[in-house]
């Protein structure tokens, strides 16, 4: 019984006399030896995988720089999608930008051809927004687009839809709200109103006689101020301090 224990145990696994170090060392060396030698053949790495694999190693195909107009058109569409700009305002920040004067014209000759920028429209826009939103008269509103580089004759045109009648009105709307809270005599009323009108651009004569008719229905003593007021003749005396 011993004899056969000692035979299937000498035939076995138990029999097989245990690796040496070196001899570890040298299989591991084969096996990597191996795996790199496989990946060069495809082309790959030994442990990512070959070409266009989400492994290390891809080349990308670098990005073609953007050309001058493919610029210019990006800091355009930038700033048209915060506010409406006029051809001018546009080419003041194509010009910070230093982009060069031939593609700046050759960008908003285009925009200008297919209406993404339209001076008319915007003049046309500004006054009424400006007009009804902050009740701003003519005078005001000419000079805002001449500082948006409107042209003289477009600005004209556009500001053509406020006649004296309305800015009248219009005066009249904002002296009445300003008067719900004022305080003070009714000459230091008479004169806050008239320079806020003035401020907004309001003619002198439109300015008075706004605030004239207003105080006249307010109470009695604005009333009895308000008798006293020569609007014409205050008008043209006040005309360079007002305008």
């Amino acid at each position: 019984m011993v004899g056969r224990r000692g035979a299937r145990s000498g035939r076995g696994w138990d029999a097989i006399p245990p690796r040496s170090a070196d001899e570890e060392s040298s299989d591991r060396g084969s096996s990597a030896g191996g795996r790199a030698a496989a990946a060069r053949a495809s082309g790959g790495t030994a442990w990512g995988g070959g070409r266009g694999s989400r492994g290390e190693g891809v080349d990308q195909p670098p990005t073609p720089p953007k050309s001058e107009s493919e610029v210019a058109r990006e800091i355009c569409l930038r700033q048209l999608s915060v506010r409406p700009r006029t051809r001018a305002e546009l080419a003041k920040v194509l010009v910070r930008k230093e982009i060069s004067e031939e593609v700046i014209a050759e960008v908003l000759d285009r925009y200008d051809e297919v209406g993404i920028i339209d001076d008319a429209a915007f003049a046309r826009a500004w006054v009424s927004s400006r007009h009804h939103g902050r009740g701003l008269a003519r005078r005001a509103l000419a000079n805002e687009l001449r500082r948006r580089g409107v042209d003289a004759d477009v600005a004209t045109e556009a500001l053509e839809v406020l006649d004296e009648d309305e800015e009248a009105a219009t005066a009249r709307v904002l002296v009445d709200r300003k008067l719900r809270t004022a305080t003070g005599t009714p000459d230091q009323i008479f004169r806050r109103l008239v320079g806020m009108l003035a401020r907004k651009g309001y003619p002198a004569g439109v300015a008075i006689r706004a605030v004239k008719d207003a105080l006249a229905a307010r109470d009695a003593e604005a009333a009895e101020f308000a008798d006293q007021i020569d609007a014409d003749a205050l008008a043209e005396q006040e005309g360079d301090t007002l305008n």
